[in-house]
Order: structure tokens, then C-alpha cells, then sequence
């Protein structure tokens, strides 16, 4: 039976300040490097050390506000794919065609996602200790009471997923179906940016040292 094992990562953050800021949300004073959260997963059943070859796709996937896929190469779509294909090289997989049976694929997606979110007000610390009591004004035993009102605002979610394939043995797949070995997702603040693409893709692979091929 295959078991999927996961390995996430979030990028130099401390964990004291996780659990023991007092702040109301500590996260928002992170730095763009720290927010990014580098996710893992592989067939446990698998050996990757099996696979000799490997074959990067052309262009990489992009799905914007969950619509249909697409596909783009711009020049940092074609920096991206380079440091993945650099990466599998230096792992020890040898890169060929896709029409020379390799036995990996990889595909390559990014994601872009807007949100408009709605939040109600007063802000929930109203009524924290600290704040002034009625009691100050005259009223003890009072509480304070805001009409409801809203305000929106608009958040972004980018994600930066790459997958191996096997393509060596799809043929012995009875139900015709290829199996995904091998998942690394990587999300957070600019993970988007070409100018962060070598370390994001090189920290995937460095928390993957299962991944080298026997040659």
C-alpha cells in the first residue's frame, strides 16, 4: 500500500515567536523570506534512486483565480525551469526528450489566486482588559455596544508547485493512469519572483535527500 509522507518547512521563522508573542498577529511582521512555507510530499514506496532520467516540460502551467489552466514561458518561467532541471541534474538524473523515454516528468505550475474578503467591525480586541471600562464614564456594570459596519479588502495567495511523475512504468499501470511520486509546494510572500526562484527550488530539493539517482 503506497503512504504519502510530508515534509513542510517554514522558512526561518523562530518558533518562540509563534508561540509566545503577545502581539495580535506576529506573523504580519515577518520578512517576505520568512512567510514562505516549502511543502513536501513522496510515495514512500517508492525508490527514486531507480530512476536514471528525467524530462522538464516547455512552458509552465498557470492557474489564475481557479480558471482553466494555461500555459506561459517568460523569461522567468525559463529562469524557473532551469534551476529545477540544474537541481535534478545535480541529484544525478540525466535530462533527456520527452519523446526519448525518460523516466520522470516534471511539471511545473504556478498558482495566483486574488480574494476580496469582508470583515465586520468593531475589531474583536473592543472589550479587552485595558480598554476603558464604562465605569470610568459613570456607568459601572455597563458594557459598550458599536453598530455593526463592514470594510473590504482584497488579499493575494501565490503558490509555486512542482511535481515528478513516473513515466517508467505507466505502461504497467493496469488503469491507465500516471503516478505523481513526488509533490514540493512552496507559498508565501514573492515566491513568484524570478529573483528568489534559486533558493526556493534549491530548499525543496535540499529537504528531499531521498531524491539521487544510482548511475
Amino acid at each position: 500500500m503506497k503512504k504519502l509522507v510530508f515534509v513542510i518547512v517554514l522558512a526561518a521563522v523562530p518558533l518562540l515567536l509563534l508561540l509566545n508573542s503577545c502581539r495580535k498577529d506576529p506573523l504580519k511582521h515577518l520578512t517576505s523570506e520568512e512567510t514562505r512555507v516549502y511543502s513536501t510530499q513522496r510515495d514512500s514506496s517508492v525508490n527514486f534512486s531507480s530512476f536514471k532520467t528525467f524530462s522538464i516540460v516547455d512552458s509552465v502551467a498557470v492557474i489564475e483565480n481557479d480558471q482553466q489552466p494555461h500555459r506561459e514561458l517568460t523569461d522567468a518561467d525559463s529562469k524557473l525551469l532551469q534551476e529545477i532541471k540544474d537541481q535534478m541534474q545535480q541529484k544525478g538524473y540525466v535530462p533527456v526528450g520527452k519523446d526519448q523515454d525518460p523516466d520522470l516528468g516534471v511539471n511545473v505550475t504556478r498558482i495566483s489566486n486574488s480574494y476580496l474578503n469582508i470583515v465586520q467591525y468593531p475589531y474583536d480586541w473592543w472589550g479587552y482588559p485595558g480598554y476603558w471600562d464604562p465605569y470610568y464614564w459613570g456607568y459601572p456594570g455597563y458594557g459598550y455596544y458599536f453598530p455593526p459596519s463592514f470594510g473590504i479588502y482584497q488579499s493575494q495567495e501565490d503558490l509555486l508547485t512542482i511535481d515528478l511523475i513516473n513515466l517508467r512504468d505507466a505502461d504497467k499501470n493496469s488503469d491507465k493512469q500516471i503516478d505523481g511520486i513526488w509533490n514540493a509546494t512552496i507559498r508565501g510572500d514573492a515566491v513568484l519572483e524570478s529573483g528568489n526562484y534559486n533558493n526556493e527550488i534549491k530548499a525543496v530539493f535540499d529537504q528531499s535527500p531521498y531524491l539521487a539517482s544510482e548511475q
